[in-house]
């Protein structure tokens, strides 16, 4: 009975082994460095906000009010999510500098930093698309061709059919898509800009919007060559008829003429 007592262990000696064997191997850092790490991206997140209001209150809230929640000259930023400030700010659409009917794309203002400090005080008041990452708008690995049907189908009627823009009604328009980044095409879907209807990834799943970007991103390319000429906007037969009807039989109809009215005088001579 003696010697089976010595050889008991102490009930801490399992937990000194763990303890030891976690060292060891690394496990014990990874047990507590998550919630190190977390801590420490909360608060990068809790800066970001905070320095996200003060470039707000300087540069929007005369606008969409003290709190985002809209006002006179602005709508309501609560639950537009960070895509949508990522959207109209890179594109120096926000701020604007006069209201009417369509806030037309200028040089941005803001840097990138500025602009995520910005998205992350807006994402904060309310939640909304959240601002796409690399993989979700490359348009590596898109079906360009299903993504030129999708085009057609659900952005031609707007952007026309190669992406070059159009009129719509009371001076609105559909601006032409070449020379825009493939973010701020998948950021245009997510959120629908001013006249532009919203294709969140219910209606427009994510690998569709690759595929309309690759589509968008190949017909408006440097290297992309238009066998036909003139593009005249990229409105296929249709306009490229109207405008040989136009200038090719007008301009036969007044060398006709012109060709009549010397033959006539020459014969009265």
């Amino acid at each position: 009975m003696k010697k089976l007592s010595a050889r008991r262990r102490h009930p801490l000696a399992a937990v000194v082994v763990l303890l030891l064997a976690l060292a060891a191997t690394g496990g014990l850092y990874a047990a507590f460095a998550p919630a190190g790490k977390a801590q420490a991206d909360e608060t990068a997140q809790s800066l970001a906000i905070e320095e996200g209001k003060r470039l707000y209150a300087t540069g929007c809230s005369s606008c969409h009010g003290t709190g985002g929640q809209g006002g006179s000259d602005g709508p309501s930023l609560v639950g537009v999510g960070s895509a949508a400030v990522d959207f109209q700010v890179g594109t120096g659409r926000m701020p604007a500098q006069q209201p009417g009917a369509q806030v037309p794309k200028k040089p941005r203002i803001y840097s990138q930093a500025e602009i995520d400090q910005l998205a992350a005080y807006v994402a904060s008041l309310g939640a909304g698309p959240i601002t796409p990452t690399e993989k979700q708008y490359s348009p590596e690995g898109a079906d360009i061709a299903k993504g030129g049907d999708l085009f057609r189908t659900n952005c031609a009627q707007c952007h026309n059919f190669t992406g070059e823009g159009g009129a719509l009604t009371n001076g609105k328009y559909a601006p032409s898509l070449e020379g825009v980044s493939p973010k701020h095409l998948y950021e245009a879907m997510q959120t629908g800009p001013q006249n532009m209807p919203s294709f969140p990834d219910t209606t427009l799943p994510e690998q569709q919007k690759k595929d309309i970007i690759a589509y968008v991103k190949t017909v408006n390319g440097e290297e992309t060559e238009t066998p036909g000429g003139f593009a005249l906007g990229g409105l296929g037969p249709v306009s490229e008829g109207l405008f040989g009807w136009i200038f090719g039989l007008g301009s036969l109809i007044a060398v006709a003429v012109w060709v009549a009215a010397h033959t006539a005088k020459a014969k009265k001579s």
